[in-house]
């Protein structure tokens, strides 16, 4: 019967799939190897698109046509997870998110390690970013970017507050200026997401506290992640935050409460900086990129957070073409360079960061949009950006954090955090 039902889903996942497809490859060029590339953000597609016609031109005898399938997000990763374990029906190439990515490093691994490429680079990237999609050695992704967490300023509605964002360094620095702001002005400090950890984790990180604990574990009852959540619900408590609307940071309802300067500041990464260019044009000139406040002064001001791993699956018929494109695509200095002016991602080749064509060249959309260079508070916090651990139970506890302990913590007020905490983590099942 569990096999009837998962052919039976496999074959709806195809025809869904085969639907979906946008063909966006151009469809059957001549002498080109025909492949299939699964994404869950359309963002992608016109940069694996570039990539790929950028290919093309310097590689004649290795013609690539790809079909690119954007998909929702949930759909995706439960579709591919399928396909694999069906043994047939996967693309060659997909996009897998971070918080998804532990799932395919189960049992017997349906992607191709791709150490071939990633090994003669690792002396030019950030290393952690490859390190988070690797298991026993072998790398099976590479990211788009740092995920360096930084904070986002109003700094026309701080001005209007007589609030300097500048002399912000520890996290009292940012309640006094919070509650200033918000008895000034009677607007939102900050937003405290319900299902998404961007907002949560640099308070966690910056103790050196994680998720998991470093042998992989779930590790959210510790003291850190306790102090963190106490000290958001302090914010609600007095009125100087607000729970977000929407419940993340990626909400239209949120886009629209930011853009017309309802919000103080954002804590995200610097992967973020395209949702204001794209959907809060209203803030145009007006927003600060700063590093983030610590608890003590010397403790790391950011972290990498989130992540998109390609990969390339272990169905592909072309498997060494699919890793060099995917080579050419996110490791080469041409790939990083078309990352930073396409999706405004911080790159994880750090060489890109001093060039003249990524910091200094105008018009580009993120450098003309933002108060401060970007690049200069990447600089800034080059050593201060700690990675997170993943593991297996990533994915679990990421989900138990959001389905519970944030609505819990945000919501009903719970009032003994760490016990909420203890009793939640023994929840988690992985």
């Amino acid at each position: 019967m569990k096999k009837i039902l998962l052919a039976t889903l496999l074959v709806l996942s195809i025809a869904l799939i085969a639907a979906c497809g946008d063909g966006g490859g151009g469809g059957g060029s001549d002498g080109a190897t025909s492949m299939e590339f699964w994404t869950f953000q359309e963002l992608h597609v016109e940069f694996f698109d570039t990539m790929m016609q950028n290919w093309n031109e310097q590689n004649p005898d290795r013609q690539i046509d790809f079909d690119f399938v954007p998909l929702p997000y949930d759909d995706m990763h439960n579709r591919l997870l399928i396909s694999l374990q069906a043994g047939e029906g996967a693309p060659d190439m997909v996009d897998i998110e971070i918080g998804k990515f532990a799932n395919f490093l189960r049992g017997d691994i349906q992607m191709v390690p791709i150490n071939r490429v990633v090994e003669p680079e690792l002396n030019n990237i950030v290393r952690s970013r490859v390190d988070i999609y690797a298991k026993d050695g072998n790398f099976y992704g590479v990211c788009f970017h740092i995920g360096a967490a930084v904070i986002y300023y109003n700094e026309e509605a701080l001005t209007e507050a007589g609030i300097d964002w500048r002399t912000i360094k520890t996290w009292d620095d940012y309640y006094e200026a919070g509650k200033k702001f918000a008895e000034t002005t009677g607007k939102a400090w900050s937003t405290m997401e319900i299902n998404d950890p961007w907002h949560m984790w640099p308070l966690l990180s910056s103790q050196g506290g994680d998720l998991l604990a470093p042998d992989g574990t779930p590790n959210i009852s510790s003291p850190q992640m306790v102090r963190a959540l106490e000290y958001n619900q302090k914010l609600l408590q007095e009125g100087i935050s607000i729970v977000t609307p929407g419940d993340n940071q990626h909400s239209e309802a949120f886009y629209g409460l930011m853009n017309g300067g309802g919000v103080g500041s954002v804590i995200m990464p610097m992967w973020y900086m395209g949702r204001f260019t794209d959907y809060m044009p209203d803030l145009n000139g007006k927003i600060a990129i700063a590093p983030l406040p610590v608890w003590e002064v010397g403790q790391p001001r950011s972290v990498g957070l989130g992540g998109t791993g390609t990969v390339v699956t272990a169905q592909s018929e072309s498997p060494d073409l699919a890793m060099d494109y995917l080579a050419y695509a996110k490791l080469s200095t041409e790939g990083n360079v078309e990352i930073w002016k396409l999706m405004g991602f911080d790159p994880i080749r750090t060489e890109t960061w001093t060039m003249p064509e990524l910091r200094d060249a105008r018009p580009n959309k993120f450098l003309d949009y933002f108060s401060t260079n970007p690049f200069d508070v990447l600089l800034e916090v080059i050593n201060e950006i700690p990675a997170i651990t993943v593991s297996e139970a990533l994915p679990p506890t990421m989900d138990h954090m959001k389905n519970s302990v944030y609505y819990l913590t945000y919501v009903d007020m719970v009032t003994d955090i760490a016990a909420m905490l203890a009793e939640e983590q023994a929840k988690i099942q992985y």
